[in-house]
């Protein structure tokens, strides 16, 4: 049996350092545990795929929290049976005792292991539509305040109906027109096709 540690951080401006610390309490060799510093939103991760690929039937596998492993629980519902049953690895989760598959072997650890994940994914899920409620909220509230959101909008210069005259004579070509706007060209012509459907009405 190997032990091994697998250590992950959202960002590359997070440290990993209290993980590690951790797993080296546990004299888990350096060279056995696996560091991302990447998003948890699934798993395709380099080097988790890497300790994936290594670990063997008896293995133990360490990682200091659920949340480390990832954060979609659909899906670590599907890894945890991935690496429990189909490979045979134990799997230990420090902050949750009860998530320590060399406990209770029988069914009913593997019934209470499913019920945990299956309520941590629950709350992971409310959690997101929470955040997503509130975000909504918030934009709501500043939207009523006045607050815009997105790039401001850059307004046609002082200008643009001269500039425009001569350019559609054939005076001055598109560049020179854009530069003399002090817009982007595809601005230009967004405030070009404004400007024209004003006049119109």
């Amino acid at each position: 049996m190997k032990t091994y540690a697998y250590v992950r951080v959202s960002s590359t401006d997070q440290h990993e350092d209290r993980q590690l610390h951790a797993m080296q309490e546990l004299n888990i060799p350096q060279s056995n545990i696996y560091i991302d510093k990447q998003s948890g939103k699934d798993f395709d991760r380099p080097n988790y795929q890497k300790l994936i690929r290594r670990l063997k039937s008896g293995d133990l596998l360490y990682v200091q929290c659920i949340k480390r492993l990832g954060r979609n629980y659909a899906e670590i519902e599907n890894e945890w049976r991935k690496l429990t049953k189909e490979k045979g690895v134990d799997v230990v989760v420090l902050n949750m005792p009860i998530l320590d598959t060399r406990q209770h072997r029988d069914l009913l650890g593997t019934f209470i292991a499913d019920i945990v994940l299956k309520i941590l994914s629950f709350c992971a899920h409310n959690e997101r539509d929470d955040i997503r409620r509130n975000q909504a909220e918030g934009i709501k509230a500043a939207k009523a305040r006045g607050v815009t959101f997105g790039r401001p909008v850059k307004k046609p210069p002082a200008n643009f109906g001269e500039v425009v005259r001569r350019w559609e004579r054939g005076e001055i070509l598109t560049k020179e027109a854009v530069s003399l706007t002090g817009l982007t060209e595809s601005t230009f012509y967004r405030r070009y096709r404004e400007y024209k459907a004003t006049l119109k009405s």
